[in-house]
């Protein structure tokens, strides 16, 4: 078949990988400037990078454990930063291993889609006014927000399915800072704090003088139409405050705003990590039918490429 796969994050690519060993042709289409979705690195034109999307991830499905064990050998990820704190990352960047499978496929960025049109047995992605196709197959891999929009008028299940899950909102601060700040690598949970990090000190960093602030869900929500200029001073109090210290200039201080950072369901799940519908060839996959995070992306991926091509 041919097959669309709207979004080309760790799920999209990951169901890609498995249906082009089936024999499919796949074509990948995301709105992105580049690979990585939520496992974005942001790189700055003087050279800072920053992981402002998934800070890490864990392994715990056996499939995964020994896919990670192979993107380890390929030098794609590597342990962050404790050996025995069973936390892994993308090297030299989080979105290595997304760039990494991006490069096995046909994958167009900055295309958003915003309408699905079904024309017989044939599919069209239509991106504006651009039409794309014919496909004999579309896989939604995109938050569920966006799924629903896009899958409610053909399947109904699926687009109310979609529509239960809530995506929570997070504000990210990006800083960084030419001498090294006198605090822990990792502070949780401090006032409007739900996560920072010294970005820097992962492996393949070079141990640069960066940090990735993470805003609470409280905190994020209720700023969320605030713009970014307003934000990044914000967090940089924030994180003096939980630091305990004044900081310096920062070299570097951006915000970015995750509209749909972690995906809680507001219904009991789905079975088998995915949705296809199989009269419709139209399927759905994302961390949002599996949980949350980098693993249970790619384990919806696989899971909704095993059922088309079962």
């Amino acid at each position: 078949m041919r097959v669309a796969i709207v979004g080309a994050g760790l799920a999209g690519l990951a169901c890609a990988d498995q249906l082009v060993a089936g024999g499919h042709q796949v074509s990948l289409f995301d709105k992105g400037r580049g690979p990585g979705g939520r496992m974005s690195t942001r790189r700055m034109e003087d050279g800072w990078a920053f992981d402002h999307g998934a800070p890490w991830f864990a392994a715990h499905d056996p499939a995964f454990r020994e896919e990670l064990v192979d993107w380890a050998w390929q030098g794609l990820a590597a342990r962050w930063p404790d050996p025995q704190s069973d936390l892994w990352v993308g090297v030299p960047g989080m979105n290595a291993l997304v760039a990494h499978l991006a490069g096995r496929h046909r994958v167009v960025f900055g295309m958003a889609i915003t309408a699905l049109v079904r024309a017989g047995e044939a599919w069209w992605l239509h991106a504006g006014t651009r039409a794309l196709g014919p496909f004999d197959a579309v896989v939604l891999a995109i938050p569920a927000e966006q799924a629903a929009l896009l899958a409610g008028l053909h399947d109904f299940a699926m687009g109310r399915a979609a529509a239960q899950v809530t995506s929570l909102p997070c504000w990210t601060g990006l800083f960084a800072f030419a001498e090294p700040i006198a605090a822990p690598d990792v502070i949780e949970n401090a006032g409007a704090i739900r996560l920072a990090l010294r970005d820097g000190a992962k492996p393949g960093r070079g141990g640069a003088e960066t940090w990735v602030v993470h805003a609470s869900l409280a905190w994020s929500k209720s700023a969320l139409e605030e713009d970014k200029e307003a934000i990044a001073p914000r967090l940089l109090a924030a994180l003096a405050q939980a630091v305990g210290q004044a900081l310096p200039e920062p070299v570097v201080a951006a915000a970015h705003r995750w509209r749909f950072a972690m995906p809680r369901a507001g219904h009991e799940g789905v079975a088998g990590r995915a949705i296809w519908n199989r009269a419709l060839h139209l399927g759905a996959c994302g961390d949002w039918l599996a949980g949350s995070g980098v693993e249970a992306a790619w384990l919806s991926g696989r899971a909704l490429a095993a059922r088309i091509t079962g």
